[in-house]
């Protein structure tokens, strides 16, 4: 067992050894039990949708029972993957609408409007009149119109709008132009059954029309819905790893993906009253830390510091400091029973939908959201004196989090100029290479952390702005990348300018992985802020994902593929290599039809290699890597000029 190979980062490598020390399982040992993996898997070409199998492809038999070859059953696997990751995100977002109208209604009095300027500029989007009404009358009719876009029976995704018109023509000429979110969903499960679709060129176009309604719906209104409700998040400072914890305090840890939970525990953490019981069991205060995506929400809004991402949740409790950990959905590892049953840690699920065995489950409940937190707190307090030996690395690190389309254009242009134009001027005059998104969760498969921090090191060297959402920014941020004092030693001299003149760090934190959708708003305003082209796939701009566990993963690729950019993926995480038709489809010619394109590539220096590639040539094909000659202007055609 070998810590280095397993994490990139000291407080894990450390907290691996201390386990295998105890002789404790993670995730790591299960995933050397679970070797060698299955061939057959790894390439897409095993099916399992009908009980005349399963059915595998080989040389010795290239065809299923069905008469399925390997085009067929790969295109298939990847369309039920891409489905599966848009019920995620888009489940979250159903979940998000369902309790802002019970908020806007009454009905969940502790959630209510905490951005109402947001609120107003979302209804006017939606057709919502908003004069003489109050903010829980605009907020129930907005929450309305959200919720019917996830079954809907006529019509296209609202949030589609927002996408540059050549985007929505092409869209609209290739006919996927995404529908209701559940239809699509379901069209993409009927599709994929057995005897029903075996064009994979056509298995493959709805996997691109389920996820555009993902990326530019389900996702996009989760985000816009919880803004409202729990306010935008804004950037601010806060700490992220291990080191968090407290030795001397009650520590609660929330897990997961909605912040319906989360937001309670925080408001409940701060009661007088909980502080005050917490004190007299003998500790100095309650400290609530977040893991994975719900972290990056309450960092994002609160400054609530980051214990840490995917991987982080078993090493969490085996500080032996973890009081409670409370979890909600996606993402938990079922190894947090075994673990916790290792120490006094309690835990509990807190959503009707994902449950553990042997895991006390109590619901969060809209009407009652605040006095359930508040009884989980006391919980925690209680067990509080049942703690053994404790263990807590000291590595922790600053980062500036909280970056949004909206607060981005605040910081470059101020509240009454908001605008991307000095981003848009410093891409077109090379300070500013480009943009690389980063995304993406950690994959016992790759060295923790080491694939996201690497590829934005050489990213930012190059003079590229790096955004980032979930586990990829936590990782960024364990490694010092959104410290700004630290990142920008890092970074190339024209990206640093702008970066030390508008005060941000060269990769900017923007959310959890359902945020997504706002680095797609963001790159169509800077489309429509002018001088890059007209349509996102004239940016340059590309995305990348090189440690991946969900298939939410491919459906936000898909959704960002099919929205013009080119992405980098690690080929030992793309299980759909197994047919030729279907890899030469996703990598070069779908690139025809939507702009964007697929590429798979695990090493980190490599990928950055093909992202400054594409950057580059999308910066020749504007015409902005052109020396142009400075003209001075007399005073007679300064006065010409048209403002």
């Amino acid at each position: 067992m070998y810590p280095k190979k397993r994490s990139s980062e000291k407080a894990a490598q450390e907290m691996i050894d201390l386990m295998a020390e105890a002789g404790q399982e993670n995730a790591w040992d299960r995933l050397d039990q679970q070797s060698p993996q299955c061939g057959f898997g790894k390439q897409g070409v095993c099916c399992r949708i009908c009980t005349m199998g399963p059915c595998r492809i080989s040389k010795k038999a290239p065809l299923g029972v069905c008469g399925a070859d390997a085009d067929t059953i790969v295109a298939r696997n990847f369309l039920r993957a891409v489905a599966c990751g848009v019920s995620a995100h888009s489940d979250h977002g159903r979940a998000v609408a369902e309790v802002f109208i019970a908020g806007a209604k009454g009905e969940a009095p502790d959630y209510g409007v905490k951005d109402p300027e947001k609120l107003h500029r979302i209804a006017k989007e939606f057709g919502v009149e908003t004069k003489d009404k109050s903010d829980k009358e605009i907020a129930l009719a907005v929450g309305e119109i959200a919720l019917a876009e996830f079954g809907k029976s006529h019509g296209n995704q609202l949030m589609v709008k927002r996408a540059p018109k050549p985007r929505k023509q092409i869209w609209e000429k290739t006919g996927v132009t995404p529908r209701a979110i559940d239809r699509e969903v379901v069209e993409a499960m009927h599709r994929s059954t057995m005897g029903v679709d075996q064009d994979y060129k056509s298995l493959l176009l709805h996997a691109t029309r389920t996820a555009l309604a993902d990326g530019w719906g389900g996702a996009m209104l989760a985000s816009d819905l919880q803004d409202i409700m729990f306010g935008s998040p804004t950037p601010g400072i806060g700490n992220i790893n291990l080191g968090v914890l407290q030795k001397d305090q009650v520590n609660v840890i929330v897990h997961g993906h909605e912040p319906i939970l989360s937001e309670m525990i925080v408001a409940a953490s701060q009661d007088p009253e909980l502080i005050k019981k917490a004190e007299e069991v003998g500790a100095k205060g309650i400290n609530i830390a977040g893991i994975c995506c719900t972290a990056n929400e309450l960092l994002s809004r609160h400054g609530v510091s980051i214990a840490g991402n995917f991987l982080c949740q078993e090493l969490a409790i085996a500080t032996g400091a973890v009081d409670m950990m409370a979890v909600d959905v996606q993402c938990v590892m079922q190894g947090l029973q075994k673990i916790a049953a290792c120490y006094h840690t309690k835990l509990f699920t807190t959503a009707d939908k994902a449950k553990i065995p042997g895991v006390e489950h109590i619901p969060i409940q809209e009407d009652c959201a605040l006095k359930t937190a508040k009884e989980l707190i006391v919980k925690a307090i209680d067990n509080f004196k049942n703690r053994g030996e404790v263990h807590i690395p000291d590595d922790k690190q600053a980062a500036v989090t909280g970056f949004t389309n909206e607060s981005i254009k605040y910081m470059l242009g101020g509240k009454f100029r908001a605008s991307y134009r000095p981003l848009n001027d410093n891409i077109m005059n090379g300070k500013i290479r480009g943009i690389a998104a980063i995304v993406g969760c950690s994959n016992p498969k790759v060295p923790m952390d080491y694939t996201h921090v690497e590829l934005a090191k050489e990213l930012i060297k190059n003079n590229v702005l790096v955004l980032t959402t979930g586990c990829a920014s936590i990782a960024c941020g364990k490694q010092a990348l959104l410290n700004p004092k630290e990142a920008l030693k890092l970074a190339g001299p024209g990206l640093r300018e702008v970066c030390e003149t508008v005060g941000i760090p060269p990769v900017l934190a923007c959310g959890s992985c359902v945020d997504n959708s706002r680095l797609l708003v963001a790159a169509s305003e800077i489309v429509a802020e002018g001088g890059l082209g007209e349509d996102l796939s004239e940016l340059p701009l590309a995305g990348a994902c090189l440690e991946s566990i969900s298939e939410k993963a491919l459906a936000i690729g898909q959704y960002f593929v099919a929205s013009g950019v080119m992405v980098v993926f690690a080929k030992e995480l793309f299980p759909y290599l197994g047919s030729d038709n279907v890899t030469d489809y996703l990598l070069k010619d779908i690139e025809q039809e939507f702009g964007g394109h697929w590429a798979l590539e695990s090493d980190p220096a490599k990928a950055a290699q093909l992202m400054l590639a594409h950057i580059e040539s999308k910066r020749d094909a504007l015409g902005i890597n052109e020396e142009t000659e400075r003209k001075l202007y007399t005073m007679e055609e300064r006065r010409s000029l048209e403002l």
